[in-house]
């Protein structure tokens, strides 16, 4: 399958010094699996190498940008920023979607299915711009593309602990007690992913996904909350 990555490449305003990194970062697992000859790689140790590269730099410019925040507050502020809702979000905003090279099976899912590799997608980009670009380059399309998220996240307060306000407000509406159940996981057992359901009293609420149960829940929770308004 072609797929003009230069098009791409003029859209975050960076030219790889080699292709094949870019062409890697997108292809999944499944693809390479349809395509025997193919002769790159798919995107999990761009992935790995990503997740990495985008904890750090997330990390230095929340540090600077909340200078009063203590170490929980930023660690929360962290993990809102850099989970697979909103890695999905910006690469849904950038594009990449048309660009995923998948398996015809692959292909056909949406909704959380598509947006967990999205995500992933996400991560391999950053992995592949700083193995080619280097940190500054791969910094600034961060600052660019992510960065930005902060601003509705502390505004929605989407970095506190959905699932203790969740506790609480249906305890007091309901005199019950939510609980989380995985509804499916997906992946290697090096890249488990997570889409977990939280019930009160035997009745779907949510569901959320993450690449955690801990982090699936948490979505769960908020999904619900903004469900019941809440």
């Amino acid at each position: 399958m072609q797929k003009d990555f230069k098009t791409f490449e003029e859209k975050i305003g960076v030219s790889f010094n080699d292709v094949a990194l870019l062409r890697q970062a997108f292809t999944h697992r499944s693809y390479i699996n349809e395509h025997r000859g193919e002769t790159i790689g798919h995107n999990e140790r761009l992935e790995f190498l990503g997740d990495a590269v985008l904890e750090l730099i997330s990390t230095h410019f929340l540090y600077e940008k909340f200078p009063d925040q203590t170490e929980g507050e930023l660690t929360a502020f962290r993990a809102a920023l850099v989970n697979a809702v909103t890695c999905a979000e910006v690469a849904t905003e950038i594009g990449m979607n048309d660009y995923l090279l998948l398996s015809r099976g692959e292909a056909k899912d949406t909704g959380r299915a598509r947006s967990v590799l999205l995500a992933n997608a996400f991560e391999a980009i950053v992995g592949a711009l700083f193995l080619d670009q280097g940190y500054d380059v791969t910094k600034t399309f961060i600052a660019t593309y992510l960065f930005p998220k902060i601003e509705d996240i502390i505004r929605k307060r989407l970095w506190q602990d959905s699932k203790s306000t969740l506790q609480e407000k249906v305890q007091e509406t309901e005199g019950a007690t939510p609980y989380y159940s995985v509804i499916h996981e997906m992946g290697p057992d090096h890249d488990k992913h997570f889409i977990v359901g939280v019930y009160v009293k035997d009745t779907l609420l949510a569901q959320g996904d993450g690449k955690s149960k801990q982090e699936a829940e948490q979505e769960a929770a908020r999904a619900a909350l903004e469900k019941k308004r809440w």
